[in-house]
């Protein structure tokens, strides 16, 4: 099972969704524009990534540069991205214990390597 972090108006998110359903991998496609994220989504995120969450937020998004985020702590961006869904970086797959942001699509191996 995995779950995609999915915008559908998003190339590369649809390519990512592509290349999961042509594994026949079941998938939890989560819309997250429309649903929002919880602060509880944004430490899996963050803790399966291995990485600060500055790292998986669109920086070049209009908004993160209105909100004057780029020097903006751990605790505020994570309050900005659950506020503001549009801020997060896509695609991002989870499968298991592990997460990647499949830009581009082929770092889906990454999840797959070694089963």
């Amino acid at each position: 099972m995995c779950i995609i972090y999915h915008n559908p108006k998003c190339s590369k998110s649809r390519k990512a969704l592509e290349l999961l359903e042509n594994k026949n991998i079941k998938l939890e496609i989560r819309e997250y524009l429309k649903t929002g994220l919880t602060l509880d989504e944004i430490n899996q995120i963050k803790e399966l990534l291995q990485e600060p969450i500055s790292a998986f937020m669109r920086k070049k998004e209009d908004l993160f540069i209105e909100l004057n985020l780029a020097t903006a702590s751990e605790d505020e961006l994570m309050d900005s991205l659950s506020k503001h869904p549009k801020l997060l970086e896509r695609p991002i797959v989870i499968r298991r214990d592990k997460a990647v942001i499949a830009r581009p699509a082929e770092l889906l191996e990454e999840l797959f390597s070694n089963n």
